[in-house]
Formats: C-alpha cells, structure tokens, sequence
C-alpha cells in the first residue's frame, strides 16, 4: 500500500488533481486477454512447437493494445503488420490511412485537416533534423507508428494538432536478411525500388541493423490551370487565361541507415544510429498560355523550364541509459546532422513566333548544419508510479546563397545573395504519472521552451536586424477512469497547453519573385512574389481532448474522441498589395501574418474488430474504421466558411482483410474520401477544394514461409480534385481554377528472406 505522502515528491503537479489517495492497485496483465496460455496445455507434444508460435503472435499483438489502454496519455498504435500490410515504398502512403491524419502536396503532414506546422514529427520520441524529411524513411525501417491526440511534457509541446512518433525497428541477435524488390507504374511511367535490411550480433553484447533502400520514380502527369478575372459590378469577364503544363519528371534516392545497441548485466545501454541519403530530382516541363479574353497581351505564349534538386543528408544520433539503482535510471541522448542541397531552375518564356521573352534563371545552394543534447532522470517510486524531468538543448544553422538573373541581370541585389540564419532552443520539462486512485491514471507535468532565431550576417543585405524571442510555459493533465465492468472499457481526459513557433525562413523578409510578371513592372493575386515576416508571433493553444474507449475481447477497439483548442495569434499566408523596394509600382505580396484568435473542435471516431463480434459465425474478416468531422472559426475572417486554412469538413477510411483458409492469400482495401469544402482565408481571398475519393486494394501470396508476392493497386476509380483560389482587388475578382489530375498506380512487389 503507498500513502499519500510518497506521492508528495512532485508537490506542484499534484495540484492539478485533487483526488484522495487511497490504497492503490497495481494493474498487472488482465487473463482474459491471453487465453492461449491455456490452451497450449491441452495440444499433443508434436504440435508444441507450432503452438508456440501461435502463442507468441498473439501475445505481440496484445501488447500492442495494452499499451495503447494503459498509458495515461492518449495514443494511437499502428503496429508492424499494419505497416506492411499494402507494400508502401513510401512511409508517407502508410500515414495517409491513419486516423485524422492527411498527407498534403509535396508529402506535408497534418492531424485533424489544421495544416501540416501545427503537428509535431517525431522519430524516436525526437524531432527531426532539419533537412529531414518523412518521405526519406522507407516504411522497412519503422517497427511502429505513435499517434498522440493531445501534448505530453516529455515528448514536448509544438503540437496543437497532435504528435507522430515514428519508432524505428531495434537490431536483433538473430541473423537475418530480407530483401524486397519492388515495381509500379502510373500513367504509363515505370518506377522501382529495392531495399535490403541485414540483422545480426555483435560479440556477446551487442546487436545491429543494417538498411539499403534505392528508390527511383518517374512520372509525368499533365497538368492544366484556368485564370479569370471578372468585375465585381458588372459581372463582365475582364480576362480568360488558359494553360497547359506537360512534364516529365525522374526523381533518384537511395539511403543507408543503421543501428548498432549494446546491452550489459547491469541494465547499461547504448546505441549508435547513422543514417545517410543521396537523392536527386529532376522535371522538364513545356507550358503553353492561351488567352480567350482580355485586352491585355498574355505574358508569354510558350514556355520551357526545367528543375534540377541534388540533395545530400547525414545525421548521427547516440543514446546512453543507465540504471543508478533499482528505482532510478538516466537518459543521455546527443546527435547532429549535415544537409545540402542546390536547386536549380530555370523558365524560358517565348511569344507565338518563338521569339524570347523572357529567361530567368534561380540558383539556391544551402546547407543545414544541427545538433542536439538532451538529459533524462526518471524514477519509479512503484510500478503504477514514475516522476520523470528533464533538460534539451538545440541549435539550428541554415547559410543560404541564392542568385536569380532575368534576361542575364541579377535581381534583389539589395537584399545580398547570401543568409545565414541560426535558431536556438532550450527546454525543461518535469512529468508525473501514477495512479491517484482505484481505476484512475495521471500523467500530469510542465514544459518550458526558449526560442531565438536571428539572421547572423546582415551587412550589405538590405535587411536590417532580424531577430525573434519567444518563450512559453506549457502546464498539462491527463486522466483515465476505468469501469470496473467491462473492465476494458474507460474514459480519458486531457487538458493541455501547446504552440506553434513561426518556421526559419518565415521570418525572413527577402522576397521570391514569381517569374511570370516580372519585376519592375506590375504583377496580379494569381501571381505573388512571396516575402517572410520578421513580425511573427508564435501559435499558442488551450486544449481539450475527451475520449471514450471500448476493447473488445479479440484485441479490437472502438473509440469516439472530442477536440477543442483556443488558438491565439493564428498564422495565415494572405495576399496584399504593397509597396515594395525591389519593383517601381505596388506588387502582390504573399506574406505570413498573425490574424488574431481562432478555435478548431471536432469527433474522431476510430474502430478495429473483426466481423465475427458483429455477426457470429461470420467469416474471417479484419475491420478497420475511421471517420473524423472538423470544424473551426478564425474570429477575424468574416463567415461563412472562416475556417482554418486546408481543414475539411470531414476525413473517413474504411477497411477489411481476409486470409483465406485453403490458400496462401490475403486480400484486403482502403476506401478514404473527404468531403469538398470552401475556406474563407481572409475577408478577401476564398479557396474551394472539391472532394476527394480514393480506393486501394492489396493480395499478398505466401509462396513459401520466406518468400512472397505482394500486388498493391492504389488510387483505383479515383477522381482528380478540382482547387478554385479566389482573390478579390478592388471592383474584380480574380480566379484560378485547376481540374486536378488522377492516375491509379499499380504496384509489384517480391518480399524474400534469405
């Protein structure tokens, strides 16, 4: 029995909780839960060995569910046979079926439609390097998905939407090797992959793995953007502009990752973890311009360019944990990283008798140079209650040299060529979590975060001082009641404080200018420059999460979860005209900006079981479920429609799986669709995003016990989404419609363990 009084050691957090402490129960494992055990007893000696194994795949997937109904905080588990479930080459095709997570153009992540900055991205409980990105990590390398709904103090708070931690795949002692080759086509366009992932030992301590992925994608999907601009009095057509792009791009990468783990005696571990990428993307397109109305010529009649990206990344991380006693243990984490990249692009633009125009020519070469330290304590007063706190410290450098020469003159030559900008980060955290009474979890805490970004070279630049502090203090509670019958089933609460630091380069005011109305002249809404804003203030929200959480008694789950968060200073990229330094009349300026207040609720509904629990005696079949409904209101865009920017009404995916019994075969599909929604972003600006409807069906055939085939056809029956951005200046409104493109993929893949 544990008083009242050992709970005391964390004076401050037990305030936010004002329970009575009465005797506490250790929660060990539920024996409704492994009925395997017993039935191992009654089998014939010849069929042990087959039971065990049985016994064993049960008993991981159990754990997988246990964890998710005993954490105190919130938590979603994708586990290992989920993520290979379709095959995916890309870990970003996995998260696009997760609930309330959306994948965006250029790969962007986001939870609950609220855009992709307000979810924090993890790997291993850390943030990414900079110059990291998500779709570089091959799903082979993953053992399993994290989604939180609500903050922790020790995984950190930059997460108003919520947290992904991606947690990478631990070497093993056995030896192995898999290898996967895969290929896939769309549109006519061929693209393969192969990976190669070894296990092994290392003496008698020490384990490691090894991972090679080289990936190549071509494709090429025409694309076609209507402009039009009409006068808010009259409802005359001003200006009808149409245009088609073909492309043809190939995209190259191939990676290296590893991880080598150490474990002694006395519950010493250390681990090393590099990991290397090489990639290069290149894209010729061909741009044709044709105006149906309007008295003003159109800017070009043709247009050729190309893109050229080279990027090379490196980055190191190291742990230590070691036991100080049976109670208590500390964590040293360290890692830096090293990213390049240079971009080159260029836009050729010609009239309708090939005379040029216009060539302008952007070359961008910059490197990210980080590194990271962090310090852990945590100690386990008994097995329902563990104080743990600690500090991170993070430095981020970016030196950036960009040139941009029209017809041969270079441009901006008051802002410089080159920036050098570096942030600073420092966090400590303190959290708590124990059982405060019978069937009651807590995990209760603080974090506190110091920001400074400043450009470090500004002479000669043109811009002046730019320099950002921000700091903020996060207090935050999560509680669990659990009924005493049926005893899986419980309630959760979360109350939480978060934010939203403004990115590196949003800060900075040197402008992007769009090449299709160059500068000294006039530009319009449908083409801004772009320009960051010193200015900025961080996101900061008060947050609500309240679930329900039924498990059923096959492992599965069914939950009904409700947000709400109170975001103040809410950022928005909104078009205006202004005066500006690098153009002799008022330019279209895309700017980030702080809009005010604004709030996000909605209901996440998620479930998990087989068919069997609905309809005994039915078939086999696995169910997956999810359907999330959004809203939300930034207080100074005027309605209807003043939400957040990107959030649909509505995001579902629906699934099943079957593993025939006669067979080898599995099959299995993903229906996901949102809805179409218009977004007031400003009082004057309007985007509508049409609804988006997807299919994807797998069969994998087990050919023999380490050898398979796998077929994935994704996008099947899909429709392109159609995008209207609708920008109002003055007495005219001008638009930009695209139709969207849609193209199913078809995917094969062999799977063989040597």
């Amino acid at each position: 029995m544990q008083s009242c009084r050992s709970n005391g050691t964390a004076g401050f957090i037990l305030v936010a909780v004002s329970f009575a402490c009465p005797a506490q129960e250790v929660r060990g494992a539920d024996p409704t839960i492994a009925p395997a055990t017993a039935k191992s007893e009654t089998v014939p000696a010849s069929d042990a060995k087959q039971e065990v194994k049985a016994v064993e795949v049960n008993a991981q997937r159990a754990s997988v569910v246990d964890e998710r109904r005993e954490s105190a905080a919130a938590k979603i588990i994708i586990g290992r046979d989920e993520i290979e479930k379709y095959g995916d080459s890309q870990l970003v095709d996995v998260l696009r079926r997760l609930p309330s997570v959306t994948v965006g153009s250029g790969g962007s992540i986001s939870m609950r439609g609220m855009g992709a900055g307000y979810t924090q991205i993890l790997i291993d409980g850390q943030r990414v390097a900079p110059g990291f990105s998500i779709d570089q990590l091959s799903p082979e390398l993953v053992e399993r998905i994290e989604i939180l709904r609500a903050p922790t103090a020790e995984f950190g708070t930059r997460a108003i939407a919520g947290t992904i931690n991606i947690v990478l795949r631990k070497p093993r002692r056995k030896q192995e090797d898999d290898a996967k080759l895969g290929a896939s086509t769309t549109s006519g366009k061929l693209s393969d992959d192969v990976s190669w992932t070894r296990n092994d030992s290392l003496g008698l301590n020490g384990t490691y793995n090894i991972t090679v992925a080289l990936r190549e994608n071509r494709d090429g999907i025409p694309n076609s953007r209507r402009v039009y601009t009409v006068n808010t009095d009259t409802d005359a057509l001003l200006l009808d502009r149409r245009s088609r792009s073909d492309s043809d791009g190939h995209n190259q990468f191939a990676s290296i990752s590893s991880q080598a783990q150490w474990k002694w005696s006395d519950g010493t571990e250390f681990s090393l973890q590099p990991f290397a990428l090489r990639g290069r993307i290149s894209d010729m397109s061909h741009d044709s311009l044709q105006q149906l109305v309007g008295a003003v010529p159109p800017p070009y009649a043709t247009s050729e360019g190309y893109f050229l990206g080279n990027f090379n990344s490196a980055r190191f991380t190291s742990a230590l944990i070691r036991r100080i006693d049976e109670a208590t243990s500390y964590e040293l984490r360290a890692g830096s990283g090293l990213s390049r990249r240079h971009l080159e692009s260029a836009d050729r633009q010609y009239d309708t008798v090939q005379q040029s125009l216009l060539t302008q020519i952007n070359d961008s070469r910059s490197r990210d140079l980080s590194w990271n330290a962090a310090a852990k304590l945590i100690h386990n007063f008994s097995e329902t209650n563990k104080l743990l706190g600690g500090v991170e410290i993070e430095r981020v450098r970016r030196v950036d040299h960009t040139t941009v020469l029209l017809n041969g003159v270079p441009q901006l030559a008051e802002f410089g060529s080159e920036l050098d900008v570096s942030t600073m980060r420092r966090a400590a955290f303190l959290q708590q979590e124990w059982d405060p009474a019978t069937n009651w979890s807590a995990n209760v805490g603080g974090r506190w975060e110091g920001f400074e970004t400043r450009s470090n070279n500004n002479a000669g630049s043109g811009l002046g001082a730019v320099k950002n502090t921000s700091s903020v203090f996060s207090p935050l509670a999560h509680l669990v009641w659990r009924f005493n019958a049926p005893k899986k089933d419980q309630f959760r609460l979360s109350i939480t404080q978060s934010y939203q630091t403004p990115g590196l380069f949003s800060l900075i005011p040197r402008p992007r200018l769009d090449a299709t109305y160059p500068v000294p002249g006039s530009n319009t809404a449908a083409y801004p420059d772009y320009a960051g804003n010193p200015s900025q203030k961080p996101e900061r929200a008060n947050g609500l999460d309240f679930a329900y959480e039924h498990y059923t008694a096959s492992d599965g789950v069914v939950t009904i979860n409700f947000f709400m968060r109170r975001i103040r200073d809410v950022v928005r990229n909104t078009i205006e005209l202004e005066s500006v330094s690098w153009a002799n009349v008022p330019r279209f300026v895309q700017r980030p900006r702080n809009l005010g207040t604004a709030t996000s609720n909605g209901i996440e509904m998620d479930a998990k079981l087989k068919l069997t629990e609905i309809i005994p005696g039915a078939a086999p079949v696995d169910l997956r479920a999810n359907i999330s409904l959004f809203d939300s209101k930034v207080d100074s865009v005027p309605g209807p429609n003043n939400r957040l920017a990107g959030q649909p009404r509505a995001k579902g995916n629906a699934g099943a799986d079957y593993r025939f019994q006669s067979v080898p075969l599995s099959v299995g599909g993903t229906i996901s669709y949102t809805p179409a929604s218009t977004i007031q972003t400003t009082s004057t600006q309007q985007n509508i995003i049409g609804a988006s409807r997807s299919i994807t069906v797998y069969g994998l055939w087990t050919i023999t016990p380490s050898s398979k085939l796998r077929l994935t056809v994704s996008e099947l029956f899909h429709r392109a989404v159609p995008s209207t951005s609708i920008v109002i200046s003055g007495k005219e409104r001008q638009a930009t419609f695209s139709p969207g493109t849609a193209h199913p993929t078809i995917a094969l893949r062999w799977e063989q363990r040597l």
